[in-house]
């Protein structure tokens, strides 16, 4: 419904013209009477200007002026937008973005805000590319700046993405509603009409109109509140750094917060929900920590006089880095010390380093365009560990980097994985990028980096980078450029890590005696897809080294081998430890094949030291032999990094088809052996994936026979555990995995000890506090018998605990009852007691249980067109829902089922790279099933003997 003064928005769409990222727009048409007004003109007598999703570059936006009237009753809104561009070639054309806006009026006004025409100006529409372009009759010319104004309305979005509305409910039952903005990577449009393009950074000044009951905030502090009339207040807010549109934000809700203060003088403010308010003290600790730590790592102040943090009760991804205004969801900002895990805690303060890390990377530095989302998303998820290793040294964060690793390995060793930097066009392609590619290889490649170049060295050189660009735009390139121009004049002429200053931009540095090129080295990591595989071999004293494309989908003896390895190859920084020195070794891999002269007296060869490097080893002939043997008889030999990186290359490369499965389950017999938690939970991880997949293949032989074996083998360690939440932060996460799992096995210590437990929280009504690092087992082992689910799902309803939410909802999810699998399903989709931002992690969790396996793929199946309405088609969301609920399946029928689903919606698919990501993972599967299932059936039978 539109008012009486809107105009005509009917488009005349035109064919797509994709540009290509990295492509300026071509040049603005001439019109032909430059200067003069135009006769007026009607909207049947133009068709729409642009043919492009990229915007045109001939109109650059300078400063924005918004202001906004939500109205939370009627969940709508108004708004103006007064747009300062400059205008760098001739044109009668002014295009921009809108999406899901009626625009009212537009105006264009000259420097002096005159009118530049009496005519109402025409506004086209191409709602397939989100655009709108205005018809000034007055031609708008090169060099001069002008003022773009324009009228909207619109709803509140329901949804995640755009100005959305958000509600929570008190514990005396009343609803109370908020708005809140979530704009990356493309829905600032859905606000106001904006150039909604990373490189297309402008100022913001923001005015927000609300009723006294309500606060708001913005990116920047209020400067002032004025009395509007009809009972409402606008606050102004200071205008704001030059930044994209992607990191405007604005909240209106009734929340409270806590304020503390950083060294430099920073205001930093937690806000939440009024009766979660207590929640929110550890938030703050951290916040101002971390912001103090990056202004010295980086040795950049942080160039806005606050930072506040927000827990947004609707919100579907983790957080989002919205500058000045940080948004998060509840359980990624929330600490009750009363419900929450040591697991919470890491996870709270992680999420915070990784916001935080983005005010430099990604607000004050962005990419130049979301091919290279990465240098915003790999650099916040490795800062993660950085900054949180320097303020949080307890809780081990080092211990979770090999993880980040394994699971960027797990994805890139799929044919269907792309390089770091990809091109993406459409706001699906887009949304996509957002992925274990940017966040995870992203992360590790750089770990990789700083192993390579030292820890002085790459900081000094991403100080560099973020000076140069700042409150700009960078490029991969520049990033390299950036490291390589870290060589003084002292370095050209001692040839530490440069010959001369000419041949430093040809970016040689010193690794392992040998100058090289560090881009070239960097574009074999970011501009192709894949992760490397090498196979060592020992022939005298020389280890022989071979590079291929890693691959788990296709086996070496595959007639599509050859084609899928041709063209790769790496530049790897390699290293290595043996037993005869101490002493890191290292040597740079650039060819097929190589070879290094160890010695003759070497035992052992570990190569790739602590998993510093980005690759997967094969230790060929002999070479697992003497890595178990090493392992049994004297495991500390290896660090636990090393220990744990064997583990999983070894089970990679059995699901790969170059080891056989005894060989790995060989390999952690050590694990009897070991003390260290990482290790001991990578091999009790493969064994219980493995009882996941035998779980669901009704196989129930197997299947009691692996559990009775995992139990045997690990019986000293669930022995070990207290029900407690007393020990170190490792101590701790050992307890939660391994009596979780010792319950899931039905051991009977374990069921036994968790239902009294349960018994006990439930008489006490709730108010009983269960250890934090064993409730979710005592809520899974409770949640088996009716009554107990019951009790759960009402104890669900009306928790303020964020944390313990989620844990009762997982328990929830383990029911053995498929009928109340299906209710859960039922109630994430209708999003009223299940929040519909849990929805994808309900459908993720019940296709995890045996008994929703299948009830998951089929409710996704049925409910797919409004899954993709309500979570966006190129979501987060939407891709662990294509990808875990098919994670499972290892039944050729399995996937002949999921493929002809996808070709039912083979539209949408083949826009999903997601998709081709889950037919991979399920041939995958089957391949591993026909491979291994009977060598494991045989080793178990010898072992329980």
């Amino acid at each position: 419904m539109a008012s009486a003064r809107l105009l005509v928005l009917s488009a005349v769409l035109v064919p797509l013209i994709r540009s290509q990222p990295n492509q300026s727009s071509p040049q603005a048409p001439v019109p032909p009477h430059a200067g003069a007004e135009q006769p007026p003109v009607g909207t049947d007598d133009l068709s729409f200007p642009w043919s492009r999703l990229r915007l045109p570059r001939y109109i650059v936006p300078l400063h924005y002026r918004i202001l906004l009237q939500p109205d939370l009753t009627n969940l709508s809104f108004t708004g103006s937008v007064q747009i300062q561009i400059d205008v760098q070639n001739n044109t009668n054309w002014v295009v921009l973005h809108s999406k899901r806006l009626q625009i009212s009026r537009a105006t264009i006004l000259d420097h002096k805000l005159s009118r530049l025409s009496e005519q109402v100006l025409p506004v086209l529409h191409n709602p397939s590319h989100e655009q709108i372009g205005i018809f000034s009759p007055r031609v708008l010319s090169t060099g001069q700046k002008y003022f773009l104004y324009i009228e909207f309305s619109s709803e509140l979005a329901d949804g995640f993405y755009g100005f959305y509305r958000s509600s929570y409910r008190t514990s005396t039952g009343e609803t109370r509603t908020l708005a809140s903005t979530h704009f990356e990577p493309t829905s600032a449009r859905m606000a106001f009409p904006c150039f909604d393009e990373p490189s297309f950074k402008a100022n913001f000044s923001v005015r927000i109109r609300r009723s006294p009951e309500y606060i708001s905030l913005s990116n920047m502090p209020v400067i002032k509140t004025l009395e509007v009339g009809d009972g409402l207040l606008e606050d102004w807010f200071a205008p704001s750094v030059q930044m994209s549109t992607y990191l405007v934000a604005f909240v209106i809700c009734d929340f409270k917060s806590v304020t503390a203060t950083t060294s430099s003088g920073v205001k930093v403010s937690i806000y939440a929900a009024p009766e979660k308010w207590q929640q929110t003290h550890y938030a703050l600790e951290v916040a101002v920590k971390m912001l103090d730590f990056y202004e010295k790592y980086f040795n950049i102040r942080y160039p806005l006089p606050k930072q506040d943090l927000i827990a947004i009760p609707d919100f579907q991804s983790g957080a989002m880095e919205n500058w000045g205004l940080t948004t998060y969801r509840e359980t990624s900002l929330l600490f009750d010390p009363l419900t929450s895990s040591v697991s919470d805690k890491l996870w709270v303060t992680m999420v915070i380093g990784h916001e935080l890390a983005h005010q430099w990377f990604g607000n004050l530095v962005t990419m130049d365009w979301w091919n290279d989302i990465w240098l915003n998303e790999g650099f916040a998820r490795y800062m993660e560990y950085i900054s949180v290793e320097a303020t949080y040294p307890e809780l081990k964060v080092e211990e979770y980097l090999l993880h980040t690793c394994f699971a960027a390995v797990g994805h890139d060793s799929l044919n269907s994985s792309r390089p770091i930097s990809s091109p993406a066009d459409n706001p699906t392609q887009i949304k996509e990028m957002f992925d274990t590619v940017s966040y995870d290889k992203g992360a590790c490649v750089l770990h990789m980096l700083r192993h390579f170049l030292t820890d002085e060295v790459f900081q000094s050189g991403i100080v560099r980078y973020l000076r140069k660009y700042s409150y700009r735009n960078a490029r991969n390139r520049d990033l390299w450029d950036s490291l390589i121009s870290t060589c003084s004049e002292e370095d050209f002429i001692s040839g530490k890590h440069c010959y001369t200053s000419s041949q430093s931009a040809k970016n040689a540095y010193l690794f392992a005696g040998e100058h090289m090129d560090l881009v070239a080295m960097m574009n074999t990591w970011t501009l192709q897809k894949g992760v490397p595989l090498v196979t060592v071999s020992r022939k005298g004293s020389r280890l022989l080294l071979r590079q291929d494309r890693f691959l788990r989908t296709v086996l070496p003896s595959d007639p599509l081998w050859p084609t899928l390895q041709q063209g790769f190859l790496w530049h790897i920084p390699l290293t290595y430890k043996t037993d005869a020195s101490s002493s890191i070794h290292r040597h740079l891999m650039t060819t097929h094949t190589d070879s290094i002269d160890v010695g003759e007296d070497v035992g052992w060869v570990k190569v790739n030291t602590d998993m510093t490097g980005y690759y997967v080893v094969h230790y060929e002939d002999d070479g697992w032999d003497v890595m178990t043997k090493l392992l049994r008889e004297n495991h500390t030999a290896l660090s636990y990094k090393d220990r744990t990186h064997l583990i999983h290359n070894a089970f990679q490369l059995v699901t790969a088809g170059h080891l056989p499965i005894f060989k790995a389950l060989d390999l952690i017999g050590y694990l009897l052996l070991e003390t260290h938690t990482v290790p001991l939970l990578e091999g009790l991880g493969y064994l219980e994936t493995f009882y996941h997949i035998i779980e669901k293949r009704n196989e129930p032989e197997m299947m009691h026979s692996l559990g009775v074996y995992i139990l045997q083998f690990f019986r000293a360690v669930i022995d070990q555990q207290t029900w407690s939440d007393s020990g170190s932060v490792s101590e701790r996460r050992l307890r939660s995995e391994v009596l979780a799992l010792a319950c899931h096995l039905d051991d009977a210590p374990c069921v036994e000890q968790a239902r009294l437990h349960f018994k006990g929280w439930l008489q006490s009504n709730g108010t009983l506090s269960l250890p934090t690092d064993v409730a979710e087992t005592v809520f899974a082992v409770g949640a088996r018998d009716d009554s107990g689910w019951v009790s759960l799902l009402h104890a669900y309803n009306i928790s303020l605990s964020a944390a313990q939410k989620e844990k009762i909802l997982f328990a929830l999810t383990r029911s053995r009852d498929a009928d109340k699998l299906q209710r859960l399903l039922e109630l994430g989709l209708e999003g009223k007691v299940i929040r519909l931002q849990d929805l994808s992690s309900v459908i993720l969790m019940v296709s995890r249980n045996p008994q929703g396996h299948h009830l998951a793929w089929n409710f996704v199946k049925e409910n797919w067109d409004s899954l993709v309405q309500r979570l966006q088609l190129g979501s987060f969301c939407m891709r662990n829902i294509i990808i875990g609920t098919t994670g499972q399946f290892s039944f050729p029928e399995e996937l002949t089922e999921v493929q002809s689903f996808f070709h039912s919606i083979k539209e949408q698919v083949s826009q999903l790279r997601a998709a081709q990501l889950a037919l991979d993972n399920v041939k995958k599967n089957v391949r591993w099933v026909k491979r291994n299932l009977e060598p494991l059936r045989n080793w178990l039978t010898e072992k329980l003997q």
